[in-house]
């Protein structure tokens, strides 16, 4: 059965590659991105492809743009926009702290909530929320966000357990992607080193840090996306979706691994 969905943050990566797969499955799919710049780069390759999506611009932390997901009536939320910061927690700046949260955490929840009332007024929907393995297990230098990952995690098993009560027909469940080759990893563990200076703490180790990072990119990163859309495509098309849909499958197991170790 063909679905009205919406995913966020689908201008490049696991959202673009999620939203082009939904769309030839026959979904009515809205491809949704930051900015307008990003949502003509997408609708070129929409057109290319001749796949049959609506692209257009929708920032989360905007509340006019949240509001361009009402009248969609929409049967299900994809949750994928978000932002990477890094940095050891002992000194990164709060405010990108707080951008992250802002950003993955709270305008994540505040476009669910718009979102949901028109759901829970038909009495059906699904709301995927895109989490992270990070959000499993704690990474250090990747806390500032790792930990809205966790956030995010708690808040859909929350969600989950609040729908549920409310209306068996509406469902929340939480995509949890694995390290995968987007760009993504590589920026965002980048991004400690535009403010750390020779005050750091760990100013003397960033090149030793810088290579353990090469060595977990080059060791753990898929090098596609197909693993993670599949289990996308499927939490979407599901008649009850489970909680948690993980992929790669290999460091789903990593990590239940070393939280049983104690790493």
């Amino acid at each position: 059965m063909s679905k009205k969905i919406l995913i966020t943050g689908a201008g490049t990566g696991i959202g673009r590659d999620a939203a082009f797969a939904l769309a030839a499955r026959g979904h009515q799919v809205w491809a949704t991105t930051f900015d307008a710049a990003q949502a003509e780069a997408l609708q070129r390759d929409v057109t290319a492809q001749a796949l049959p999506i609506q692209v257009f611009k929708l920032d989360i932390t905007s509340e006019a743009d949240r509001a361009l997901a009402v009248p969609l009536a929409l049967d299900v939320l994809i949750n994928n926009a978000g932002v990477g910061e890094s940095g050891a927690l002992a000194e990164v700046p709060m405010d990108r702290v707080r951008h992250a949260f802002e950003v993955n955490v709270f305008a994540t929840l505040a476009l669910t909530q718009t979102v949901l009332r028109g759901m829970v007024a038909r009495e059906r929907g699904t709301v995927l929320l895109v989490s992270s393995i990070a959000g499993r297990i704690p990474v250090p230098f990747l806390m500032p966000y790792g930990m809205t990952k966790f956030a995010l995690s708690a808040a859909g098993a929350g969600l989950r357990a609040e729908m549920d009560r409310l209306h068996k027909n509406i469902h929340i469940a939480l995509i949890e992607p694995g390290a995968i080759h987007t760009g993504f990893n590589q920026a965002m563990t980048a991004r400690k080193y535009d403010w750390m200076d020779e005050h750091s703490y760990f100013w003397p180790l960033r090149e030793r840090l810088k290579a353990e990072e090469q060595r977990s990119f080059d060791f753990l990163e898929a090098r596609d996306t197909r693993s993670i859309v599949a289990q996308i495509v499927k939490a979407a098309q599901a008649r009850r979706p489970r909680l948690r849909y993980v992929a790669p499958r290999i460091q789903g197991w990593l990590v239940r691994l070393a939280r049983i170790l104690g790493v």
